[in-house]
């Protein structure tokens, strides 16, 4: 397993087929072991022969982390079989281990780095307000002391709790100055004083059930200076900081349950019928296979602008990880209720051929709000926005086209360049780029740049940058007012929006672009991008084109291609075991 491709396809073939009911880390047994909210044996044994935890340690520490956008496909044969294995076996892992990479010294880097390569566990008790944690409003508060600091409290919701040997603690700190209330501790439990962490009970939800989130309670821990990750106070910029690289794979993870939940659709609505007429015969369902898989593609493109940007872009790229989480929970929850249209009453099953669709359903807002709201992520962006208005939007340069290129190296990851406000919005500009391309083309080469369809649906999203930029023009920068308005609010799911837009027509040109035997035939081609954008388009409530019928019915040919084939429902139409 030398390369981070060989791994993604190793990692694959060892799960094996999710359909086949012979397979012990099949649908079947996956399904029975959430039944039972337990974590399937068999299938962390095949992480732990893989070594997933080593993915999550950059490789200056001895792992094998080097580029975030490989991560997030990694994760992808994980999350498309349970949710509950990917979060809890090691995803939250990384969660955990994010302020160490972010502001550790060497020896707390080192001791991160160990445990996760033993195989051992972290997990991260975080405070309600930055982790939008609200089982509970309990948390830790830590106590300056001439030999260190007290540790006491107790939070009752926390992943891995007691499974995991490293704790990173978020823990009030008395005394502090506004916005430095809370200081981050990394702790190796297996160092503490005995007696002073007791596990607590185990919580149910819902969703990921075989997860376990269960309870710590720490009473008058002594633990020395050297336990506190960046400085006394750090705590809420560290939370900011850490998201910068937990929202670039949200995407990710949602995207892959979202993909087995549009194969076990697609496989529904192809199976042959007594009558030898096929579901696929009704306009609605083509309708919502094809929106679920157009929303696959929208959601990829924005993983794969905001992982590359971490490393292209980290000067910009904040607005882009929020834009990324905040819309890819959104667009599949919605897509799934579409589907479960079409599976009608095998929506509920929780055993057979379909039972997955269901799983995938429950365990979705578990995966996607585990971290942080909605509403959060809108909130980290809507500050930017007056600024891009005044001096990005229309002027700023393109980024450069590595952004859109999976294939391309990247620079190394340096966590100390990531901005907590960008300085520019060069991904608007791939819009603007991409609207006069097609405009100057002009009825040039209709099939290669997809005619006027394309065209048309392009000058309206640059139409509607143009209403967003005389929006926030209006606002001052730093107005929290204005910013916290529900027009706001709304103005910003409109931005997201463009922004998807912009990542997929940025996709799209450097496909079409690329050397030969380097592209995509499928994403080179103008059919997907015209289809996408007449979606998102009509999303925002504006002005349409005829219908685009001859590319929806190329794109519904994928879909039913890729169901045969056995590839995955996103840019990289992997193979699938």
């Amino acid at each position: 397993m030398t390369t981070a491709e060989d791994r993604i396809d190793a990692l694959e073939l060892a799960f094996g087929s999710l359909d086949d009911p012979d397979n012990p880390l099949g649908a079947a047994a996956l399904l029975a072991a959430d039944a039972a909210g337990a974590v399937l044996p068999e299938a962390e044994q095949v992480l732990d022969a893989f070594g997933l935890n080593a993915e999550f340690v950059p490789a200056d520490v001895g792992g094998r982390l080097e580029r975030m956008d490989l991560l997030g496909r990694l994760l992808r044969p994980v999350f498309r079989r349970d949710a509950s294995l990917g979060f809890g076996y090691g995803l939250n892992c990384f969660f955990a281990a994010t302020p160490v990479w972010t502001a550790g010294d060497d020896a707390q880097r080192r001791l991160a780095a160990r445990l996760l390569l033993s195989g051992r566990r972290l997990a991260v008790a975080r405070h309600e307000v930055a982790h939008g944690n609200d089982f509970v409003r309990d948390e830790f508060t830590a106590r300056a002391v001439p030999d260190g600091l007290v540790i006491d409290g107790s939070k009752s919701a926390i992943a891995n709790a007691s499974r995991a040997t490293g704790l990173v603690v978020f823990a009030r700190t008395d005394g502090a100055a506004r916005g430095r209330s809370h200081t981050v501790l990394l702790l190796d439990r297996e160092e503490l004083p005995a007696g002073t962490v007791e596990s607590l009970a185990r919580r149910t939800t819902t969703g990921m059930r075989s997860a376990e989130f269960g309870g710590l309670r720490i009473t008058d821990c002594l633990v020395p200076h050297s336990a506190v990750l960046g400085d006394i106070g750090d705590g809420y910029e560290l939370s900011l900081r850490s998201s910068l690289l937990i929202r670039g794979l949200i995407p990710s993870i949602v995207l892959a349950g979202a993909d087995t939940a549009l194969r076990t659709v697609a496989r529904f609505a192809n199976r042959g019928r007594a009558d030898g007429r096929s579901s696929l015969d009704v306009r609605h369902v083509r309708d919502v296979l094809t929106g679920g898989f157009l929303d696959l593609l929208i959601i990829d493109c924005l993983a794969l602008v905001a992982t590359r940007a971490l490393h292209l872009l980290p000067r910009q790229m904040s607005a882009y990880a929020a834009a990324a989480a905040y819309l890819a929970p959104k667009l599949v929850a919605e897509s799934l209720n579409e589907m479960s249209s079409v599976l009608g009453e095998e929506t509920f099953a929780e055993d057979g051929a379909y039972a997955m669709f269901q799983k995938q359903r429950r365990d979705l807002p578990v995966t996607a709000l585990g971290h942080a709201g909605s509403a959060g992520r809108q909130v980290s962006i809507l500050p930017q926005l007056p600024y891009f208005a005044r001096h990005a939007w229309f002027a700023d340069p393109e980024p450069p086209p590595d952004l859109f290129r999976p294939d391309r190296p990247l620079p190394p990851l340096d966590l100390s360049q990531p901005a907590l406000l960008g300085d520019g919005d060069p991904l608007a500009a791939t819009l603007v780029a991409c609207t006069d391309l097609l405009e100057a083309a002009g009825t040039r080469d209709e099939t290669g740049l997809g005619g006027p369809a394309l065209r048309f649906l392009t000058r309206v999203l640059t139409g509607e940058l143009a209403e967003l930029k005389k929006a926030f023009e209006k606002v001052a920068e730093g107005d929290r007012e204005a910013l916290s308005s529900p027009q706001s609010f709304g103005l910003a799911d409109r931005y997201t929006l463009v922004l998807a837009a912009a990542a997929c027509l940025g996709v799209w040109r450097e496909q079409r672009s690329a050397p030969h035997g380097h592209a995509d035939e499928f994403l080179a081609a103008p059919a997907w991008v015209t289809v996408v954008l007449y979606r998102l388009v009509a999303r925002l409530g504006l002005p349409l084109p005829d219908r685009p019928v001859e590319p929806e019915r190329l794109v519904l040919a994928e879909v039913v291609a890729r169901l045969h084939d056995r590839r995955s429902y996103d840019l990289y139409a992997s193979p699938l075991a």
